[in-house]
């Protein structure tokens, strides 16, 4: 985190409450659910800094910014730290875990189909109409962003199997990740666009989607 700070990649605040998240995630899942917490953040700062310049071109309304506060990190990341709490209080770990690692792949996908499909996307559309959109606009999609997008949350799934051995977890936690990145757009689309919700609320929705999906999911493992 020290790191972090000297890089300019968090604020003092958001290295904090990271380090607390980090920490409890660590409790309940052990270090890997610790690498992917970490994957899912050099993923997405790595993203965040990739052409700036571009971004703000498309997006000049929008904030790339690299270094993020501590409600960037609660969103991003808060889900998964009350699934580690709710893990030390049912009987359900494993469950729990499986849900984590879906908040987090929701993050990665959402960071990463944003960041890199404003710079790679050819066509975008509006994800409620699929009519023709502007590039980098709240609710806006495009194929290759949401490719990116499944690649993020894959990582994550593939990241959950090599720490937990559980190869039916990985297109379980893709396809919550990836569902949980659409219910982003459709967010933004709507809620976000009228000025209800700011974007920390969307995202911090868009990873508790991604684990109740996961939730859902999970009989049929």
């Amino acid at each position: 985190m020290t790191w972090s700070i000297r890089a300019k990649k968090l604020t003092v605040a958001a290295s904090a409450v990271g380090a607390l998240l980090g920490a409890l995630i660590f409790a309940a899942g052990g270090y890997p659910a610790l690498l992917s917490l970490t994957v899912f953040f050099v993923m997405g700062t790595a993203a965040t800094s990739w052409k700036k310049e571009v971004k703000r071109q498309y997006a000049p309304e929008q904030d790339h910014q690299v270094r993020r506060n501590a409600w960037q990190v609660v969103a991003n990341a808060g889900v998964a730290g009350l699934l580690a709490l709710a893990a030390f209080i049912t009987s359900r770990h494993d469950l729990m875990l499986l849900m984590m690692s879906a908040a987090i792949a929701s993050a990665a996908a959402d960071t990463l189909s944003s960041e890199l499909g404003t710079v790679y996307g050819r066509r975008f559309y509006h994800i409620n109409s699929f009519r023709p959109g502007r590039r980098g606009a709240d609710g806006v999609i495009s194929l290759e962003g949401s490719l990116i997008g499944v690649l993020g949350a894959a990582v994550i799934a593939v990241t959950h199997y090599l720490g937990y051995g559980q190869l039916a977890a990985i297109p379980v936690i893709i396809i919550a990740g990836t569902l949980g990145n659409a219910a982003d757009s459709v967010l933004g689309a709507t809620l976000e666009r009228r000025g209800i919700i700011g974007n920390n609320v969307v995202n911090f929705l868009n990873t508790l989607a991604a684990a109740i999906a996961a939730c859902l999911f999970a009989p049929f493992m």
